[in-house]
């Protein structure tokens, strides 16, 4: 199908007038170009979105008490109450479907009081009592030590686990803080471990100036009893958190003696929620990057169709003379088809390659700048790519039909008396 001959035929064509055909090819050459780089800006976007979330499991929810606004079995509206531990028991053995269940307690935050001293330094700092699951649903990278474990919770031992900005603001630079005491309300606590927040922007700043403390401990040390501030929860994989809240707000009314109907009472924000409706928004962004792309693109076929259309005009009694010796229909449509899928195939592949390097220039300057805040790594994959070819062979074989059915529509005798 493409012969030597063929391929003769087909460059003397494009070359016949190059000025004609660079600016036809520029048309599609802008088009692929303007696509591939909308859908790298927006995977850009995506990127630098989703890592404001970290490594959080997206599948969770967080649960608070806050006043009810319904009176209930006597109770008044307005009652403030606080969930308790046989609370989280109770979820655990009802919802098999959850993941995790993490009660957590607080105490200060860093834009707080000064609550922890070391030495004569003191500091304001978050101080959370957790349990060990915590670090599976809000990873932190630890860089020394250790994190929490379950004998921590059975013994209540008055063990810690520090930010890197606390770490900065208590001790001295290249002192060690494994095995130091902090108090913290003047309660003393062994620093066994030291991390620092895996996210680069968001909450990371609070994070790193966070105390972990063993739940039981810190409910023992504080006066908590066994009242839960709130919970982090995440639900398994195949069930969405979103989808089964509800019946965790009902059996948590029941369990503190809230009206079915208060819908106030039980405070929530569904991370997995937030998570879809954001990821949701840059679906959206891909197809608006796709259909705006193809209408640039599609203004490039129409200039190659109508080029072919001119092509084939003036090529008429060539076409006549090759019919009168015995050209098929088909080998005469087919070399019409042939010039414009050439045509729009090397102008796409250009397109994309200088798309390539733009995106190559784009990374290179944010490598040298640093990390920007809901931007990060613009690219684009394999597969659009392979979407992006497919694009360019329907259209080339598009630009290419109406010419091609036009040059066989001609009477070879017919076109050999145009001059």
């Amino acid at each position: 199908m493409f012969s030597k001959d063929r391929w003769n035929e087909i460059l003397e064509a494009l070359n016949a007038n190059r000025f004609r055909t660079l600016l036809t090819a520029f048309g599609v050459f802008w088009g692929i170009l303007i696509l591939v780089l909308l859908l790298a800006l927006t995977n850009g976007l995506k990127n630098g979105v989703s890592a404001d979330f970290g490594d959080f499991a997206t599948n969770s929810m967080f649960m608070w008490s806050q006043g009810t606004s319904m009176s209930y079995k006597g109770l008044p509206k307005g009652r403030y109450f606080n969930f308790k531990l046989e609370d989280v028991d109770v979820l655990r053995e009802k919802y098999p479907q959850l993941k995790y269940i993490s009660p957590r307690n607080q105490l200060g935050g860093y834009n707080g009081a000064n609550n922890v001293t070391y030495k004569e330094k003191t500091g304001a700092y978050s101080v959370y009592g957790d349990y060990p699951e915590f670090i599976k649903q809000q990873p932190q990278d630890i860089t020394s030590g250790r994190y929490i474990s379950y004998s921590d919770i059975e013994e209540k031992r008055k063990i810690c686990v520090i930010g890197e900005d606390v770490v900065k603001g208590l001790y001295d630079k290249g002192e060690e803080p494994l095995n130091t005491y902090i108090k913290i309300n003047g309660v003393n606590f062994l620093v066994v471990g030291t991390f620092k927040d895996p996210k680069s922007s968001g909450d990371a700043e609070e994070s790193a100036n966070t105390i972990f403390v063993p739940f039981t401990t810190f409910s023992q040390a504080f006066n908590r009893a066994d009242n839960v501030g709130w919970m982090a929860i995440t639900a398994h994989d195949g069930t969405s958190i979103t989808s089964i809240k509800e019946q965790v707000f009902t059996t948590m009314r029941e369990q503190r003696s809230i009206h079915p109907d208060d819908k106030r009472a039980i405070g929530h924000f569904d991370l997995a929620e937030e998570f879809g409706r954001v990821m949701g928004l840059f679906s959206i962004l891909t197809f608006v990057g796709y259909f705006v792309g193809s209408l640039v693109l599609l203004s490039g076929v129409i200039g190659i169709s109508n080029i072919m259309l001119i092509v084939v005009k003036e090529r008429t009694k060539e076409i006549g003379v090759r019919r009168a010796l015995g050209a098929t229909p088909w080998e005469i449509k087919s070399q019409i088809l042939q010039e414009s899928l050439v045509l729009t195939i090397i102008s796409g592949m250009a397109g994309i390659a200088v798309a390539a390097g733009f995106i190559w220039v784009m990374n290179s300057i944010l490598d040298q700048v640093g990390k920007v805040d809901n931007f990060a790594n613009p690219s684009v994959n394999i597969t659009v790519i392979f979407i992006a070819l497919a694009i360019l062979i329907i259209s080339g074989l598009l630009a290419g039909f109406i010419p091609a059915t036009r040059a066989i529509q001609m009477k070879p005798i017919d076109a050999l008396r145009i001059e």
